[in-house]
């Protein structure tokens, strides 16, 4: 418990509160980890679709309905649990929704896509949900010189929990294998040893967080989908008021929709193209975390003091360096290379990206806010992955030319990121919020 120094923390908040925060990127990450790039992304096109030329694009595709649902749904939910100051309340019950889903995955079987398609999109919604409500409390708990450090310990702790839920998969694989038991069979398996260890984790979030914000039932009160689409434009409407968190919101959609390439795609790359077996392709994996997590907890630190637009600026020309080595790639030791930036650069640019949100954010409009966040993040988890996906199949296979076309999304981000001001954002979001 050292880890959470308490000087970084806003008065009243206390080292295991924070834990408990930071717990649920322990709890999450095994999800993103094994279903959507070490096992189920691969399983899924290999197993489920046979390998079909339309399987990589498929898979994107299930990513994408699940992300514009998020998109179109978040920032009416954050607002909801602003109103009621119930951000706690609606992470428990998305949770519940994720877990059960990812378990039901473990029924799925060969030619089953119809079924696979729906539980992706069911889980995945769910995941994105809880995603954005953890990182709305983030601004609560951390005073803002330090938010860069203790965004890095939750995600730090996330690869931790990811490389957990990774390892003991890889164990039961490597023994399913050597018992010569098909995918089919022990895929499965992997999916409910996930499930159980987000429930069990989540359980230590939802017992040492507490609920900081208050009620705001004068608020307005939009009602069923029209009011959820009139919620998301007036939020988008005023969120042009904050100029910085606006810019943030166009480089989070470049650079995280290549970041989503990643996410989703590496498993498939490293199988297909690069010629991983799947057990080292969870090796793979189950290293990229580790170098992630070094990524997530160093940066914390160093972005505090060098600036979190300087930080995440640095990343993503990690990234760009990246694309260009595993397009390059013709051995598994050199993927090896692309892969170990690729998990330095993933923690850090995440760990910033929140930490930016939080700054830019009006404090008493979090959820909202964070809400608007997540509808970009999740935009550019629709453009990234859909068009590699696009490119794939247009270009009959060629996922080099794919993966290289990614160093253009990064490359956006990067001129989008310069004319971001955080001192004149961050005043801006506090003005506004002492004005209502």
């Amino acid at each position: 418990m050292a880890l959470f120094s308490a000087d970084a923390l806003n008065p009243g908040v206390r080292k295991r509160e924070v834990f408990g925060w930071a717990m649920y990127d322990f709890a999450n990450s095994g999800y993103t980890t094994v279903v959507i790039t070490a096992v189920f992304a691969a399983y899924f096109v290999g197993g489920i679709a046979g390998g079909a030329a339309w399987a990589t694009l498929a898979w994107t595709s299930a990513l994408s309905l699940s992300y514009a649902i998020v998109m179109l749904t978040m920032p009416g939910l954050g607002a909801w649990a602003d109103r009621h100051a119930a951000k706690k309340k609606l992470l428990s019950w998305v949770t519940v929704a994720c877990v059960l889903s990812t378990a039901a995955l473990a029924w799925v079987g060969p030619d089953q896509v119809a079924l696979a398609v729906v539980l992706i999109v069911v889980s995945n919604t769910f995941f994105s949900y809880g995603e954005s409500l953890t990182a709305s409390f983030l601004p609560e708990l951390a005073k803002p010189e330090a938010m860069g450090r203790v965004s890095g310990w939750g995600w730090s702790l996330g690869y931790i929990g990811g490389m957990s839920a990774l390892g003991i998969c890889l164990g039961y694989v490597l023994w399913a294998q050597s018992q010569n038991i098909p995918a089919a069979q022990f895929v499965p398996v992997t999916m409910l040893i996930t499930a159980s260890i987000y429930a069990l984790a989540a359980l230590v979030t939802f017992a040492l967080l507490k609920e900081h914000a208050q009620a705001q039932p004068n608020r307005p009160r939009p009602a069923g989908l029209t009011g959820q689409m009139r919620q998301l434009w007036q939020t988008l409407q005023e969120a042009r008021q904050f100029k910085d968190f606006s810019q943030l919101l166009a480089c989070s959609v470049a650079y995280q929709g290549g970041v989503a390439v990643a996410i989703t795609l590496a498993a498939i790359y490293a199988e297909q193209v690069i010629g991983f077996e799947k057990q080292e392709t969870m090796v793979l994996i189950f290293v990229l975390n580790l170098a992630a997590f070094a990524g997530a907890f160093g940066f914390g630190y160093v972005q505090d003091r060098i600036g979190h637009k300087i930080a995440l600026g640095i990343t993503l020309l990690g990234w760009m360096l990246t694309c260009v080595i595993a397009a390059l790639s013709t051995t598994k030791g050199q993927f090896w290379w692309a892969a170990a930036i690729a998990g330095i650069c993933m923690g850090s640019s995440q760990s910033a990206g929140r930490a930016m949100a939080g700054l830019l954010a009006p404090p008493d409009r979090l959820g909202q806010y964070f809400g608007l966040w997540t509808f970009a993040i999740r935009l550019a988890s629709i453009v990234g992955p859909l068009t590699y996906g696009l490119i794939t199949w247009l270009t009959d296979g060629n996922q080099r030319l794919a993966i290289a076309s990614t160093a253009v999304l990064f490359l956006l981000g990067l001129v989008l990121l310069i004319p971001i001001d955080m001192q004149r954002g961050r005043q801006a979001a506090l003005a506004a919020s002492s004005l209502r």
